[in-house]
């Protein structure tokens, strides 16, 4: 299990999170461009405000795996952290709350990836369009839908190190990152 999650973090350090800046910056690039545009010359594209919206938002759903792993989202804490300052059973019981937290979570992505393959697949066959009609709507469905598999895959990852806290072995961690102290 560790070999395969160091493979998964590679892949999300190495292309992901590459690919999500890459977006990110040549969206806000045509965004800086298209204001030039119509500001100093009068005229503007009609796409190019739906590529800037959805190219973007297809950055931020590719980074959804890369948050979940560092837990650098919006988590709800409180009876976790509540449970954490009473006592170690109390500690314990808010280790079940995380994993039980956790495990909700992940079958819910599976589900909503699941019945999220028949939209991609409407949207491919009657040619769904962004507003602009530019642009077809099935690669940004279909780059949510592979987001939230990935970060199922993140939190499977989560759950099988949170198991494996309950046991009392330490597994799945994080290397630490440049500039941290390794006290």
């Amino acid at each position: 299990m560790e070999k395969a999650y160091e493979i998964w973090r590679a892949f999300q350090d190495r292309f992901l999170a590459r690919a999500a800046a890459l977006l990110l910056v040549g969206c806000t690039l045509l965004a800086l461009i298209e204001v030039v545009r119509r500001y100093a010359f009068g005229f503007s594209y009609e796409w190019q405000q739906d590529a800037v919206t959805f190219f973007i938002l297809s950055g931020v759903f590719l980074y959804f795996s890369i948050s979940q792993r560092h837990n650098a989202h919006l988590s709800v804490t409180v009876v976790p952290e509540l449970l954490e300052t009473i006592g170690p059973r109390a500690r314990l019981a808010g280790e079940v709350v995380k994993l039980i937290a956790l495990s909700f979570s992940f079958v819910f992505l599976l589900a909503v990836v699941w019945w999220g393959i028949p939209e991609v697949e409407d949207s491919f066959k009657y040619e769904s369009r962004t507003e602009s009609l530019a642009f077809p709507m099935w690669p940004f469905l279909s780059a949510l839908l592979v987001s939230f598999g990935f970060m199922a895959v993140s939190m499977f990852f989560q759950i099988y190190r949170e198991i494996q806290k309950l046991r009392g072995r330490s597994v799945l961690e994080e290397p630490a990152e440049a500039g941290e102290s390794l006290d």
